[in-house]
């Protein structure tokens, strides 16, 4: 199978020009077999993200909960917590409703369980993920050849953060499986508009371009109702071809525009009728975002975090991989808005990993076009061991680095947090809870969504103030704890259990024995204490005396 450049018409930067390959030579396939490919590929990816979603016992962000399925059990079930970000409409309820519909079909059929609110989620957000997996498949063989799609599936699957991240319940994956599909459909336009390209010869018939671009900017809409932040990477991809269109108006009259204000109407119509009142999200989440700078409230990093720490501990040692794809693939559009996006993003104050993850497949994309050239190189040198044994160590290398750290992190690494709550929503159905008090840093653990059971809990409010340097009650706690909870909460035995860190225990031990709780031993959570690159969360749940 050959590894090789499209012509100059199909795309490829300049000094590739040149006749172009046919597809056997290409490695391109035929429909019949892209048909039967796809399916296979999806299959695999439904079969491996379904168990990726199950081995994810972890907590990682807080918005997974707090900001999606915590609003999606309210809107189910009538009650659930909301943040101050949805009392100041920053967040739009279109993502959270996905779920909720998932909560009442659950409800409809009984199966509300303990167990089955804590993964159904997940394994729904697993089906996102493996079509996520398809189209970035797809999206490398249109713009690579089957080869490299083969080796870019294998990196995104084997990938650590991938694996730790995208069946989670974060708005972040499911606009990361958007931003795939809609480049891919975007780039079908790209390739299906140019009469000399392999793709237009191939699907010219069956797949126009202006159908195929309605489709990109369809996605590309939803995604940005979901995340606003995700126009940062269509700007780009729009900009960039809308330089050399040359039907410019009709482009924005007929296509943008249209598109753009049906899912802006339909989104701001569902988000007025859930909020009760007239909100435009888009609005408040930029306002917020980008000109205040709200987010700073939550920890800053210097600008250039993304580059230096943020994105290679996402890509880790897939890195220098995909550093070789970049360079030899010259295919400066996709690497270009790579770099834009880190870019944009390393304006803000506040950063998280998960901001950047749309970007991160199409890094691991670079990925497998270099597994795919030293694939090519065994190919041409079959009593070769040199380059046999480059693409295997290779593997091995990618795999006894991602595997064991995708599965350490996934089931051990901050578990405590989901343990807790999974084990007192099965004490509260079997009715041993009466009220539940959280004693750590707001939003560090799930909440109704995970217990499933309507009764009192209160946890230390982080709302942030009007006025700067006034703490609020997190940070009242963990300045002086005993001082904290004998001041605010007087008699602790209005609480049946008391979730709190190990670390804070001693603080406040005795206010625990005084109002007479003992210490509850959660079976299966891991203990480690001692210094190490990654620490297990260790969780204390203490019950009333009884």
């Amino acid at each position: 199978m050959s590894h090789r450049r499209r012509s100059r018409a199909a795309g490829s930067p300049p000094g590739d020009a040149g006749p172009a390959p046919t597809p056997e030579k290409s490695g391109r396939i035929q429909p019949r077999a892209v048909l039967g490919s796809d399916r296979r590929v999806l299959a695999l990816a439904l079969a491996f993200r379904a168990a990726n979603a199950l081995l994810v016992r972890t907590y990682f962000n807080p918005d997974e909960h707090w900001q999606c399925l915590e609003v999606a059990h309210r809107v189910a079930f009538g009650y659930g917590h909301l943040t101050w970000e949805w009392k100041r409409g920053l967040r739009s309820y279109l993502h959270p409703l996905i779920f909720a519909a998932l909560y009442k079909i659950l409800a409809l059929l009984h199966l509300d369980t303990p167990w089955v609110m804590v993964m159904a989620p997940r394994l729904l957000q697993s089906v996102f993920a493996a079509f996520g997996d398809l189209y970035l498949y797809k999206f490398s063989k249109l713009i690579f050849n089957g080869q490299v799609a083969q080796w870019a599936l294998f990196s995104q699957l084997v990938n650590w953060f991938m694996f730790f991240c995208i069946t989670r319940t974060l708005s972040n994956s499911l606009e990361t499986v958007l931003t795939v599909a809609g480049l891919y459909y975007w780039f079908t336009a790209i390739e299906s508009s140019k009469a000399t390209s392999i793709v237009s010869k191939q699907h010219a018939v069956c797949e126009q371009s202006a159908s195929s671009r309605k489709v990109a900017l369809l996605i590309a809409a939803l995604s940005c109702a979901i995340r606003p932040t995700s126009a940062v990477t269509w700007l780009y991809v729009g900009l960039l071809d809308f330089i050399q269109m040359k039907s410019k108006c009709r482009f924005v009259l007929l296509d943008v525009i249209p598109i753009g204000a049906i899912v802006l109407a339909v989104t701001t119509l569902l988000d007025w009728w859930m909020f009760g009142s007239r909100v435009i999200v888009p609005l408040n989440f930029l306002k917020f975002n980008l000109f205040s700078s709200g987010g700073d409230y939550y920890g800053t990093h210097v600008f250039h975090w993304y580059f230096t720490q943020g994105f290679p501990s996402m890509i880790w040692t897939f890195l220098p991989f995909a550093m070789y794809g970049i360079v030899k693939s010259r295919e400066w559009r996709l690497s270009g808005l790579i770099a834009w996006v880190l870019g944009v993003y390393s304006i803000l104050g506040h950063k998280e990993f998960r901001f950047v993850l749309p970007v991160l497949p199409l890094a691991l994309m670079f990925s497998g076009y270099c597994l795919a050239a030293m694939s090519q190189l065994k190919a041409k040198n079959q009593h070769g061991k040199r380059s046999l044994s480059r693409l295997q160590l290779s593997v091995i290398l990618l795999v006894i680095t991602n595997v064991p750290m995708s599965l350490y992190m996934s089931l051990f690494h901050q578990r405590g947090t989901e343990d807790v709550m999974y084990y007192l929503s099965k004490e509260a159905h079997d009715g041993r809870v009466k009220s539940v008090l959280f004693l750590m840093p707001c939003h560090s653990t799930p909440y109704y969504s995970t217990l499933h059971y309507d009764l009192p809990m209160r946890f230390l409010d982080c709302t942030p103030s009007d006025n700067k340097g006034t703490l609020d009650e997190s940070d009242r706690f963990l300045t002086s704890p005993s001082e904290f909870v004998g001041g605010v909460f007087g008699n602790l035995s209005t609480f049946s259990h008391i979730v709190l860190f190990e670390s804070e225990e001693r603080h406040v031990l005795q206010l625990l024995l005084h109002n007479s709780f003992l210490e509850v031993q959660l079976a299966g959570v891991v203990r480690w204490r001692g210094p190490s690159l990654f620490v297990l969360a260790f969780r204390l749940c203490w019950g009333l005396r009884r």
